[in-house]
């Protein structure tokens, strides 16, 4: 009996083992670059540019943001990108403000996420100090890419020619705290550049 036993929990042993070997060709074997340090530069359109001037409202940035000649730039903080899919997300500190003389809203700690159906860009919303939640802000639409993407020299990650548009949540949230009705969804915001310095690239440990 023991050695039936014994027998029986060999053959479900090698049978786990066959089974994990035909699967590990199915997972995925991408490697994944991790952020660590770069940033995120935005060119703003000339349409966007004149909707403030026509709406009066002012723009600047906050924290560690920068935003000189109509070219607002973010630092990367963190994140993580599939090289082969381009999905993931990407982490930034600093924030965007729009402001009239009695209304002050922030947009803050943006995140890039490709990792679904719809590649958008979130950020933390404040409203004359209180807080909002975490929207999407901008629809993202990437540039056509070779993938999988190659780091360039020294683990660096260049991805430029990204537009940026309005997402619909954004534009009904900025109509009504600023009581206007210029806002639409896909309103060019302007091209956005990214630059980040990866560490190097983890592979699937179920695969050689």
């Amino acid at each position: 009996m023991k050695r039936a036993f014994r027998s029986l929990q060999v053959k479900t042993f090698m049978a786990v083992l066959l089974l994990v070997g035909s699967l590990a060709p199915s997972i995925s074997a991408a490697p994944t670059a991790l952020m660590t340090d770069g940033k995120t530069t935005v060119t703003l359109s000339n349409d966007f540019l004149g909707a403030l001037v026509a709406l009066r409202l002012s723009a600047g940035t906050v924290g560690e943001g920068t935003l000189r000649s109509g070219v607002a730039s973010f630092p990367v903080t963190g994140g993580a990108l599939d090289l082969a899919t381009a999905k993931g997300e990407i982490n930034h500190t600093g924030g965007l403000v729009l402001a009239t003389s009695s209304t002050r809203v922030e947009l803050l700690s943006f995140n890039i996420d490709t990792s679904g159906s719809r590649t958008v860009l979130t950020g933390l919303v404040t409203v004359n100090g209180d807080f909002v939640g975490r929207l999407p802000l901008f629809d993202l639409t990437l540039p056509s890419v070779t993938l999988p993407l190659q780091p360039q020299a020294f683990n660096n990650l260049f991805l430029p020619g990204v537009r940026v548009a309005l997402s619909a949540e954004a534009a009904q949230a900025l109509n009504t705290v600023f009581g206007v009705t210029a806002f639409t969804q896909g309103f060019n915001i302007g091209t956005a550049s990214l630059f980040a310095i990866t560490t190097n690239s983890r592979r699937n440990p179920f695969v050689n």
